[in-house]
């Protein structure tokens, strides 16, 4: 019945807005945009636009930076900004439709001498946007979110095609070169703000299902996989620093998609023309949810997901510019327990939950120009999530007793503020705090056994306050040798522990299409704050980790690469990580590094270690002449100390991870119309890591809850994961509108994921749970 109807609502949304109608003149769509100076963020004036292909179509931009290129042909275009004194700057393959006017922001970087002509250097795509960062980053398109193959329109899922970065299928978590998925920070227009993914925490510690951040809010954005600048804090792995983009300031546009994951609603527009103010929101509702309310007598799970995302954008003459945002999500989960006694096998059968989760994060945001080298930025924000979960078992006789609850909220209200200052064109500098005010509630309980009573795990209830500053120089020592450096601390008030730590980089650029670059950086990061609030039924009410210190790391990273061609690049990233002061249970193999539950109930010290060392290799062709391909290879080795003083493996030690992706593009009709696009990914990574089996203990245990040997912690390895996923899409446009059509599949090789071992009472055997998830999304969509 479910896919009846998602089918009848596809098929009747293509019938309904297929035309055949065509003429020979090509369909046109303008291209409008801002360049502004990568150092100093000021609005250029005077500079050169044009496209490639079709010279004839140029501008240039007025005082306050914006230009305007009109009747650009429908298709694939690169985009080309040139002025004297600044480095030529290209965006290549740009995709322009009939549905929706491109809009570009084009940072210049100023040449380190005056130039009496332009010069064309290599080309750098995935150049970051933050210009501090020389090593360990990569700046992730909206484009490629949507076109890589398994993207989702899931950013997140997108990064893990990049070389370092390992995933699973049943979750968009983020191991980056073996960290836990949990240690990645996420932040929205300069804002640290909680996991922003559909069912949480869940299946991975750190990731979920879908992000509720789509590609259609979403603008370029950073991710730094290592020794990230001074101005990014409290992070040991990674940082996905996210950006919303601007909505368009001359017209009304809208998309609706409806697929078999949900319904799809975005608008973008001109609050105020002359102004130049706009929006941008889009909502979006699980189709599964809908199908769960007309079908309501389903045996089956139910799930529920929606979120909401926008930003609105005002600048002013003379106040700067200010943008609200806002980004939040509800998931709800009811687990129906199987009623007939005769099929059950294994504990989950007899269990029965719901949750229910909220995020939301916005804020405030204030840019303004003392002068064309001068910048302060401001914002006011805050983010709030809650969980909520109850889990009962049933008996035979049919009655059911509590075997969990949670209920926690976590409320941050964060004032920041940079100021930056381009002295020169060879040195510029950055300068900001973070003032966090946290404020927590937390109740978790959990039965240590079935039918007994429910014991307090964490409980908490206050607020506290993580405050950070720093300060980051950037010194062209010549045209070719960039040098970097830079200091960040924070200090934690609920215990007053504090750190320094030193960021330093420095790329040389050793010719045309070469360039080596290092970097250096301490890191370090509060646990979450459940953690602070652990009690035991010895210690009574007194929290047990409220003193616990951060968890430091020196990390290191070296580049080398090399242009094979204007469209092919080769890099090579060697890099070390040295983690220390890691929260561990004393006497035991257990650490926070591979922490995957959302709960911690034992007592931490901060005595444990560990190390990433490995290397990462890119080789990528970039979109040109309709195909593509990225092939990445990571060799690595991630390890840790717990408690016990004996290193092991850490949980996501998958050693290998071989990823080739591609795809081809087809452009065609008497209009150039017509897109058609292929794409694949094959994956090859080292299987899941686990601990061997104590069988005996399993045994003794009341409910058979799996026992692990944890002297021997992650010492088995299953054999290798092969993951294959793929996006189809077929693209119409019409004038002023464009329809498409697609398929999205994820793990189309049905590779399974391990869970553990369960008892299965039937049989008395102890069997190992792994299990596939396949996701596939077959879409329509329409854009006007």
């Amino acid at each position: 019945m479910k896919y009846f109807v998602i089918s009848f609502l596809i098929g009747f949304l293509c019938y309904a807005h297929i035309k055949a109608q065509v003429t020979n003149d090509q369909f046109t769509q303008t291209i409008r945009g801002i360049t502004v100076d990568s150092q100093s963020g000021k609005p250029l004036s005077f500079i050169s636009i044009g496209i490639s292909d079709i010279p004839e179509i140029g501008t240039t931009t007025d005082e306050q930076g914006n230009f305007i290129l009109k009747n650009v042909p429908v298709g694939r275009h690169t985009i080309q900004a040139t002025c004297i004194g600044y480095q030529p700057f290209f965006i290549r393959e740009i995709l322009v439709t009939t549905s929706k006017e491109v809009y570009l922001e084009i940072p210049m970087t100023e040449s380190s001498h005056e130039l009496s002509e332009i010069t064309i250097s290599a080309y750098e795509k995935d150049a970051p946007i933050n210009k501090m960062a020389l090593t360990g980053a990569r700046m992730l398109s909206v484009e490629e979110a949507s076109r890589f193959a398994g993207g989702l329109d899931d950013p997140a899922r997108l990064i893990s095609s990049f070389a370092g970065i390992a995933s699973a299928p049943s979750s968009n978590g983020i191991s980056v070169h073996g960290n836990a998925p949990h240690l990645l920070q996420w932040r929205l227009e300069d804002v640290e703000i909680p996991n922003p993914n559909h069912f949480a925490d869940i299946q991975t510690l750190g990731g979920g299902i879908l992000s509720s951040l789509s590609n259609k809010v979403l603008g370029n954005s950073d991710f730094f996989s290592a020794a990230f600048p001074a101005e990014y804090g409290n992070a040991v792995s990674g940082v996905f620093d996210m950006r919303m983009r601007n909505g368009n300031t001359q017209n009304r546009e809208y998309t609706l998609q409806i697929g078999t994951l949900g319904i799809d609603l975005a608008s973008e527009g001109a609050i105020n023309k002359k102004q130049n103010s706009s929006y941008i929101i889009n909502y979006r509702y699980s189709l599964i949810g809908l199908m769960n309310k007309i079908d309501k007598d389903s045996t089956s799970n139910h799930f529920n997901y929606q979120d909401l995302n926008f930003k609105l954008n005002f600048p002013t003459k003379k106040t700067g510019t200010f943008s609200v945002w806002g980004t939040a999500l509800y998931d709800s989960y009811k687990q129906k327990f199987e009623k007939d006694q005769e099929k059950w096998e294994y504990f989950s059968d007899r269990n029965k939950g719901q949750s229910k989760q909220y995020m939301l994060s916005g804020g405030l945001t204030h840019r303004y120009f003392f002068n064309d080298n001068t910048m302060l930025k401001s914002s006011l924000a805050s983010t709030y999530a809650k969980y909520n979960v109850k889990q009962d078992v049933f008996d035979a006789n049919m009655n059911s007793t509590p075997y969990g609850y949670l209920d926690s909220h976590t409320t941050n209200l964060i004032f920041n503020a940079s100021l930056n200052k381009k002295f020169s064109h060879r040195f510029t500098n950055k300068t900001g705090f973070t003032y966090t005010k946290m404020f927590y509630g937390m109740n978790l309980q959990k039965a240590p056994h079935e039918a007994y009573p429910l014991e307090t795990i964490s409980q908490g209830k206050g607020n506290t306050e993580l405050i950070s500053g720093y300060t980051s120089a950037s010194f062209g020592l010549s045209d070719r040798v960039t040098f970097n450096q830079g200091i960040y601390s924070q200090i934690l008030t609920l215990n007053n522990h504090w750190t320094i730590e030193p960021r330093i980089s420095m790329k040389w650029k050793s010719g045309d299409r070469t360039y080596f670059a290092i970097a250096y950086g301490m890191h370090s990061r509060m646990e979450k704050i459940d953690v602070f609030f652990v009690k035991t039924q010895s210690t009574g009410s007194k929290s047990m980790n409220k003193d616990l210190d951060f968890t430091k790391a020196h990390h290191a990273m070296f580049t080398y690469s090399y242009k094979l061609s204007d469209n092919t690049n080769l890099k090579i990233e060697p890099y070390f990580q040295y983690l220390y002061d890691v929260p561990v249970i004393a006497d035991s193999s257990y650490s926070v590094l591979n922490r995957d539950q959302f709960y911690v109930e034992e007592p931490l010290v901060n005595k444990g270690k560990g190390t990433n060392l490995g290397i990462d290799i890119t080789l990528e062709r970039y979109l040109n002449k309709g195909y593509y391909y990225l092939i990445t290879a990571t060799l690595f080795d991630s390890r840790y100390k717990g408690g016990d003083g004996v290193w092991h493996n850490t949980k996501f030690n998958r050693n290998y991870i071989l990823n080739a992706s591609g795809g081809k593009e087809w452009i065609f009709g008497k209009r150039k119309n017509k897109i058609l696009s292929a794409n694949l990914r094959l994956t090859l990574q080292g299987g899941d890591r686990y601990s061997p089996l104590d069988v005996e203990a399993t045994m003794n245990d009341p409910d058979k809850e799996a026992q692990y040997n944890e002297r021997k912690a992650y010492s088995k390895q299953l054999g290798a994961m092969l993951l294959l996923n793929y996006t189809l899409s077929y693209r119409v446009n019409n004038k002023k509108r464009s329809y498409e059509w697609g398929i999205v599949g994820l793990n189309a090789t049905s590779a399974k994921e391990f869970y553990g071992h369960r008892y299965n009472f039937k049989t008395g055997a102890i069997e190992k749970y792994r299990d596939s998830s396949s996701i596939g999304n077959l879409y329509y969509k329409l854009e006007f």
